[in-house]
């Protein structure tokens, strides 16, 4: 069983694309792109120099490709730059208030909503799950902006596409004295 699979997997892994893919390799299913071809033949005698082939493009609306997604060797479907998923309908910008899932946040959106009775507004806020591609690195605090995709999950139906604002020091958080 177990002694088969690494034969396997050690046979497999001669060329660079292999190994830069064996990296990825830590889910249960084999992590390829879909649209790349991982069982080309090989020549003998013959040194490729150039990196493997990655599968990456623009989303759009004015957003910039983001390095590690170009650079980057995840493999994420739901990624908007590397995945099979489309940017459209709305976008929302609101600032991450749990990331405890694997690759999924929580934004918090805080608004106005007026009570004609009293003429005054009152404050309400919608809890937005968000997917994040492995190309962001985001912490609580972080002010995102995310774009509407297709249905992701049964609650996620928002993709993340740029850090509007890291974190700072918050003035009320302890200094260490």
């Amino acid at each position: 069983g177990r002694q088969q699979v690494d034969r396997v997997a050690a046979g497999s892994m001669a060329s660079a694309a292999a190994v830069a893919a064996a990296l990825e390799q830590n889910q249960r299913a084999f992590q390829k792109q879909d649209c790349i071809f991982v069982g080309k033949k090989r020549v003998l005698g013959k040194k490729e120099g150039g990196r493997e082939a990655r599968y990456y493009k623009s989303v759009g609306l004015g957003i910039k490709t983001p390095r590690a997604a170009i650079e980057g060797s995840y493999v994420d479907k739901k990624c908007p730059w590397t995945g099979s998923v489309n940017i459209r309908g709305k976008l929302i910008t609101g600032i991450i208030k749990t990331a405890k899932m694997k690759n999924t946040v929580i934004i918090r959106k805080d608004y106005l909503h007026y009570i004609k009775k009293y003429n005054r507004f009152e404050k309400r806020h919608k809890n937005t799950p968000v997917h994040v591609s492995p190309c962001f690195r985001v912490r609580p605090g972080d002010s995102i902006l995310a774009g509407q995709c297709r249905p992701l999950s049964k609650t996620v139906r928002f993709n993340m596409l740029k850090v509007i604002r890291a974190a700072g020091g918050d003035k009320k958080a302890f200094t260490g004295m």
